[in-house]
């Protein structure tokens, strides 16, 4: 058993999640307030409406209680639910139909977009303005924003999360940085 105990990621609040383990109430209500805030955030980044966040952080956390035997180990308890909040965020915007189109499918238009030049970009914005413009873009740009810049998800696991191509993940990126950014001047004129 040490063996698996060695592979396996140590959580600092393990006993809690032992707890959660054993349905102990006192354990997940001491998990729920660690992780509410930031699996909220996460959840209205993604579908940008606070109730509905609202509702989804809370079904997240049911759904994670009831199955947390499933939780391996083998990632944080944190990045594990939050993988469950992103997934419940992108279910609940995917009735609403976003749309992540395949820059593949548009001929002549080719994703020349340099990751390190975009995250090397220096814009004199208030980091309050951009956000506030993130949550104007459509759903299809917000969703890869927020999953690129604020999660730090990379292509290939965002490509898996959205069930798209990575080339699709990199051109929706790319052209919803053209879109924030034009955003961003357009407020400054």
């Amino acid at each position: 058993m040490a063996n698996n105990m060695e592979a396996a990621f140590m959580n600092i609040h393990q006993d809690l999640i032992d707890g959660c383990k054993h349905c102990d109430q006192k354990a997940q209500f001491q998990i729920y307030k660690l992780y509410y805030k930031a699996m909220y955030n996460t959840s209205l980044r993604i579908v940008n409406n606070t109730m509905e966040a609202e509702d989804i952080m809370q079904e997240s956390f049911l759904s994670a209680f009831e199955k947390i035997d499933t939780y391996s180990g083998t990632v944080s308890f944190g990045a594990w639910l939050k993988r469950i909040v992103i997934n419940r965020s992108l279910d609940a915007l995917g009735k609403r139909k976003a749309v992540f189109e395949d820059i593949e499918a548009h001929i002549g238009i080719r994703d020349e977009s340099n990751d390190e030049n975009g995250r090397n970009e220096d814009l004199d914005v208030k980091i309050n303005e951009v956000k506030d413009t993130i949550e104007r873009l459509p759903d299809g740009y917000r969703v890869i924003l927020s999953l690129y810049l604020l999660e730090g998800y990379d292509h290939d696991e965002i490509a898996e999360i959205l069930n798209i191509s990575s080339s699709t993940s990199r051109s929706q990126l790319s052209r919803a940085r053209q879109k924030l950014l034009s955003e961003l001047k357009s407020k400054k004129n």
